[in-house]
């Protein structure tokens, strides 16, 4: 399948960059989130980084006939309204997993917002595991992985590393890239 990712990914012009740690469990935060076509780069990427990447969905989206379709990729249901608190869930599969590597977007959506949300952060800290910065640029025609960060006690400081990387990655609809900010950033400083 690495074959094949990367062979798609350069048909289109598109280089992979970057290693994924050796490592069994780790979050995966991919920016910027700005089109439908991110979800099939992101594949492509998977499928030539060579790992089983899972990501989140609203569990309404595995039922009994689209489910077996979400599961093949590496989905994983979560019930998402406050009453099943998503950041514990996710932690309780960390601890149960014996391999987990979890791709989201901290973006939440493909729209343009004025923050992230914090999930991938609170997650991270709580079950104890580095988040990997993965990006799409789409001006350089890159998918790639970057930097490795173990989420601190300084959410400004870690946040303010996250932003500098991301600072000049370019969405495939650039004026949707959402500003690199946690609403948490604000309770803290």
């Amino acid at each position: 399948m690495r074959w094949f990712g990367r062979t798609i990914l350069r048909l289109f012009g598109w280089r992979v960059t970057g290693r994924p740690p050796a490592l069994d469990k780790y979050i995966v935060i991919v920016a910027p989130h700005t089109s439908n076509w991110d979800f099939l780069i992101g594949l492509m990427a998977k499928f030539a980084f060579g790992v089983r990447l899972r990501f989140l969905g609203k569990h309404s989206l595995f039922a009994w006939y689209s489910g077996w379709f979400f599961r093949m990729f590496g989905g994983i249901p979560v019930r998402r309204d406050k009453a099943h608190n998503v950041v514990k869930q996710v932690t309780e599969f960390f601890e149960k997993e014996p391999t987990l590597i979890l791709a989201l977007a901290p973006e939440g959506t493909r729209s343009y917002t004025d923050h992230w949300r914090s999930g991938f952060y609170r997650i991270a800290k709580a079950a104890k595991v580095p988040i990997v910065l993965a990006f799409l640029d789409a001006q350089r025609k890159e998918v790639g992985l970057g930097p490795m960060l173990l989420p601190s006690e300084d959410i400004q400081g870690d946040m303010e590393l996250i932003r500098r990387f991301y600072a000049d990655k370019v969405g495939i609809r650039p004026e949707l890239k959402s500003r690199v900010r946690l609403l948490a950033e604000d309770e803290t400083g």
